[in-house]
């Protein structure tokens, strides 16, 4: 067995959740899972539950609340109350209490309304969530957030501080949403950033127009554009860990490599005073 590295977390949004990517991950020293409620047709806690339920204590598991099935379909809702059964029931479904439970895209929620109605809505679903954690329903809480612009509108320095604040990360993350999640999280205080989403969703023919190798330090011979532009990922912007979905323990063992790697943040920064010259421009 390799030694655990918490840095690289498997992600399960498009997995199929079957075992032997648990097992490989598990092989590898990958011992942070990521899911969330709605992932595999809103299955994927009691998938997990019944199928790896020996599996999951040897993992940091983080799940993500806020998308709910209702009448018209998927919903969207930062309600307390459905918050506060949604947790609970990915402990019982789960067989076990996550460590971490984020809330899922709360921007969705938040985008047609004032500034004001917002924070308040905001501020109740995040003590909902502070509060399950101080009741052991979890470790530590925090917010998953595919475009945190909206959250930066509503005033969020006097709500309950997250311990986590996941957000989209890597080079195919536009300039404005990498300047607004590093407002957003400074003036939160959230405690760590967890990235995601590092290939953009699996647009694979990107790398072969891209190659992101020149913003690793030498030797990094023989490590793949991929490996690099996910190694990169942790440093755009600036994150604890970063949260990749596979359900190829080759491309998870590749990636597990590139972890070795050492990045040099002189070329990042070049890079990103570039793209702030590019926007001004």
């Amino acid at each position: 067995m390799h030694g655990a590295d918490p840095r690289l977390v498997l992600g399960l949004h498009r997995s199929r959740h079957h075992r032997d990517i648990l097992t490989a991950a598990l092989d590898l020293g990958v011992t942070a899972l990521d899911t969330a409620a709605p992932y595999l047709g809103f299955r994927s806690h009691a998938v997990l539950g019944r199928t790896a339920a020996d599996l999951l204590p040897e993992f940091t598991l983080s799940t993500k609340v806020g998308f709910f099935l209702g009448a018209g379909g998927v919903e969207h809702s930062l309600d307390p109350s459905q918050l506060r059964s949604a947790i609970e029931k990915a402990a019982r479904e789960l067989g076990r209490e996550p460590d971490t439970v984020l809330l899922h895209n709360p921007e969705r929620s938040l985008t047609s309304l004032s500034p004001a109605d917002g924070r308040a809505l905001l501020g109740s679903a995040c003590t909902v969530l502070a509060s399950a954690a101080s009741e052991g329903l979890c470790r530590t809480w925090g917010v998953s957030s595919w475009d945190t612009r909206p959250l930066g509108t509503v005033g969020v320095d006097a709500l309950p501080s997250p311990d986590v604040l996941m957000i989209r990360a890597g080079f195919l993350v536009g300039i404005d949403l990498l300047d607004a999640a590093t407002v957003l999280r400074n003036v939160w205080q959230a405690g760590e950033t967890w990235g995601m989403s590092p290939f953009g969703g699996g647009n694979g023919k990107v790398w072969e127009d891209f190659d992101p190798r020149p913003f690793l330090r030498p030797p990094h011979d023989g490590l793949s554009r991929v490996q690099a532009a996910f190694r990169t990922a942790f440093h755009l912007p600036s994150a604890a860990a970063v949260a990749v979905g596979t359900d190829n323990p080759g491309h998870l063992a590749q990636l597990v490599t590139a972890l070795g790697a050492e990045v040099d943040t002189t070329a990042v920064s070049q890079y990103l005073r570039a793209l702030h010259g590019y926007r001004q421009s």
